[in-house]
């Protein structure tokens, strides 16, 4: 019997999830990592040779035009990763593809990097490090103040599986309040003590807002300089969701003005941001490489299950986790 071939289109991908398609698929890793310039144009080449399924390992954007060289071959495609606004779902789904994703098995990893940047940005470790590195430590009960967790209110937009992993995390640091805002209510909010108000509230009255919810048409540039002016001038804002939630020209005004304390942000738009960036150049915005779910733990499980929504899809059987339309 003739193998199923799939393509996986960066070599990050963890060997785990590889072992598992050699099982019963023959897999081909694109030899590249997706920074590299070769990258996407050897995607493209070694599609047109026809798979039946593609782990989509990339921030590379799968479109129509990509789509169309896979051709008719191409039954299922896995992302690794829980978001899915890289990937032109309309066209996969009018297609009548099978996709999945990966998601809730990053929702620890992603909680504990919101709280790591929480406490960075409101405790002002970028400028901090600054100091010792030029050799200016200063001195004195004035230096280097600060904001508190403990009896803040925490406003998150998006109480998701990583949201509610961060509001666990947080009652240990006897947070005051939890607000969230979101489509719809969430059952678990109860049990963690948040409660569901309109977004401006939200923004007018929390003293973190954590930016936990997909890219979507209605969160894009959810965070402008209109929201910005909604907030407390000692507002940190973080945000682990995606870079297009924030319009970064407004984000960069309203930092440099003062009109919010600090940003932490895991996520940027466009992603790497060049070393040139002005937000890069502000002591109260502290950026790090898209890391939140950057263990080993957490990346071998997202293999995993990709590797088995390959497998599951191949076989005629639901995926362990489907993105439906």
């Amino acid at each position: 019997m003739t193998l199923k071939k799939v393509l996986i289109v960066s070599k990050t991908f963890p060997a785990i999830g590889l072992e598992i398609l050699k099982r019963k698929t023959e897999p081909f890793v694109v030899p590249f990592f997706e920074h590299e310039l070769e990258s996407l144009p050897e995607i493209k080449k070694l599609l047109k040779k026809g798979y039946d399924a593609v782990i989509w390992n990339t921030k590379h954007r799968l479109t129509r035009d990509i789509l169309d060289l896979a051709g008719p071959q191409i039954k299922a495609i896995s992302t690794m990763s829980s978001g899915t606004d890289h990937v032109d779902l309309d066209e996969v789904f009018k297609r009548g593809l099978l996709i999945g994703n990966t998601p809730h098995v990053l929702d620890d990893a992603v909680a504990d990097i919101t709280v790591g940047l929480m406490i960075a940005a409101a405790r002002r470790f970028k400028e901090g490090i600054a100091e010792i590195m030029n050799n200016e430590w200063k001195y004195g009960v004035q230096w280097m103040l600060g904001q508190d967790i403990a009896g803040s209110t925490v406003g998150v937009v998006g109480l998701g599986g990583v949201g509610q992993a961060v509001v666990r995390r947080l009652k240990g640091f006897d947070v005051a309040r939890f607000l969230y805002s979101g489509r719809s209510d969430k059952p678990e909010a109860k049990a963690l003590g948040a409660e569901r108000v309109p977004l401006e509230q939200l923004l007018r009255e929390s003293d973190y807002v954590l930016l936990c919810c997909p890219l979507t048409r209605e969160t894009k540039n959810l965070i402008n300089a209109e929201t910005l002016k909604i907030m407390k001038k000692n507002a940190v804002l973080i945000n682990i969701g995606r870079g297009g939630i924030v319009d970064n020209d407004a984000l960069y005004n309203a930092l440099k003005q003062g009109q919010i304390f600090s940003a932490g942000l895991d996520v940027v738009d466009p992603e790497p941001i060049s070393k040139d960036h002005p937000l890069l150049s502000l002591p109260n915005c502290f950026i790090i490489p898209h890391m939140g779910s950057a263990t080993i733990e957490t990346r071998n499980a997202m293999a995993t299950i990709s590797a088995n929504n390959i497998l599951h899809a191949l076989e005629g059987k639901p995926m362990v986790h489907p993105v439906t339309s």
